[in-house]
């Protein structure tokens, strides 16, 4: 009579196929987390590109509602030249040169000019005139922004509340 002995455990194939098995899963889910994290980081850019121009395009309608005053320049239709309520003269410009919306003060030309918004692709101001054409009835404002591959258009509109008689 024979004694038949059975070995418990693992052989070093099996050992090394269940290795190989846990080592695809690992690769597979890092591979996964990679592509979460990089897909995470451009609409976190594509977030702050878009809420910086929906930022900048509040500020302009919000002054441009008080504003005393708005040059009406047709011919430049990537600047609008204000008189704020509080007196300022200020200037919105679009630079395609660098992509960048700047504020600019004329009261103090010493100081710098402020970036409201980048990566700006294009950018215009559409003025209404007033009747006798010497004054702004209305302006409507249109952004387009990109980071990446992604574009974005925002747009608004003030009526200056000074010139709606």
């Amino acid at each position: 009579m024979q004694n038949t002995r059975y070995k418990t455990g693992l052989t070093i194939a099996e050992l090394l196929i269940a290795l190989a098995m846990v080592a695809i899963l690992l690769v597979a889910v890092a591979v996964a987390f990679n592509a979460s994290a990089v897909n995470y980081q451009q609409n976190e850019a594509i977030f702050r590109t878009i809420n910086s121009a929906r930022q900048a395009l509040f500020r302009m309608t919000s002054q441009l509602r008080t504003a005393s005053a708005v040059k009406p320049d047709p011919n430049s239709p990537a600047e609008c030249t204000m008189m704020t309520a509080d007196g300022e003269d200020i200037t919105y410009r679009y630079n395609a040169a660098d992509n960048k919306l700047y504020l600019i003060t004329n009261d103090d030309l010493t100081d710098s000019d402020y970036v409201l918004c980048e990566n700006v692709t294009a950018l215009t101001y559409k003025k209404t005139l007033t009747d006798d054409g010497l004054g702004c009835k209305s302006v409507q404002i249109t952004i387009t922004v990109k980071n990446g591959d992604v574009q974005q258009t925002v747009s608004g509109a003030a009526a200056i509340r000074r010139n709606l008689n």
